[in-house]
């Protein structure tokens, strides 16, 4: 198959780490309607408290279906950049994307699709493995983040990542987030919105996907019986980009 709108992330070599800036910091959703009788989440049930560390039971991972992704259509992209404050400077091969659309055509039967990638989340992360200072890590409960004040701005993650998932920032950025801290010469990357997971809400991206009304983002924990996604993955085919490699991503698709 042909990804017609990946991207070169080539970086750029004149960065200058010293001048890195950083910020510190750190309404529930309620139950959703996909369908007529499909309810997908009721977190502020499943939300820990503040004081509890996290837990190594749950797997929070996304079920993509691009049967429902349209290909002109960018909300979970917008969403994302409105939560967590990050955005481009005309300069498509290097700008920040902690998540992309891509449309796919498939050379032999001439299908097209679209999807969403973003950080896999892997169980076993490329990204982990090659950080030189440990500044890519994972959490127990499954998402890979980057502690930016330890991220030294090597990009050996980046180039370890199969899935182009991770950015560069080249820029000084001034209008951060609190609960989303960037700096220039440090590597970005989709959290999974781990401020909202922490409060028992869903990602940002799911979040708008629904409310727009194509439901192709689904939430939540994959470790989890009872929930929809474990539901969902354990009943109809799904798919895990580059498989082969046996990263075991978070992040599964239906409908490729």
């Amino acid at each position: 198959m042909t990804d017609t709108l990946d991207r070169a992330k080539e970086p750029e070599m004149d960065f200058d780490v010293a001048r890195r800036r950083f910020l510190s910091g750190g309404a529930a959703l309620g139950t959703l309607a996909l369908a007529p009788g499909v309810t997908l989440f009721a977190f502020p049930a499943e939300a820990k408290p503040a004081h509890e560390a996290t837990s190594g039971s749950v797997r929070w991972g996304l079920l993509v279906d691009i049967t429902k992704c349209e290909p002109e259509c960018n909300t979970c992209v917008k969403a994302c950049k409105a939560e967590n404050g990050w955005h481009g400077f005309d300069r498509p091969k290097t700008d920040v994307q902690w998540i992309r659309k891509v449309n796919v055509r498939d050379p032999k039967s001439g299908r097209k699709f679209s999807l969403p990638i973003m950080c896999q989340h892997c169980t076993a992360p490329t990204c982990v493995d090659v950080c030189p200072t440990g500044a890519s890590f994972k959490r127990v409960d499954g998402v890979v983040l980057v502690d930016k004040h330890l991220c030294i701005g090597c990009r050996y993650c980046m180039m370890a990542c199969p899935y182009k998932a991770r950015s560069f920032v080249h820029e000084a950025i001034d209008d951060q987030k609190p609960h989303a801290p960037r700096g220039k010469g440090t590597v970005d990357a989709c959290t999974l919105c781990v401020h909202r997971i922490d409060q028992g809400r869903i990602p940002a991206c799911a979040e708008a996907c629904l409310k727009d009304g194509h439901g192709a983002i689904l939430f939540g924990d994959l470790n989890d019986p009872t929930s929809e996604i474990h539901k969902r993955v354990a009943t109809i085919a799904t798919t895990q980009i580059r498989a082969d490699l046996g990263l075991d991503p978070g992040v599964r698709y239906h409908g490729i």
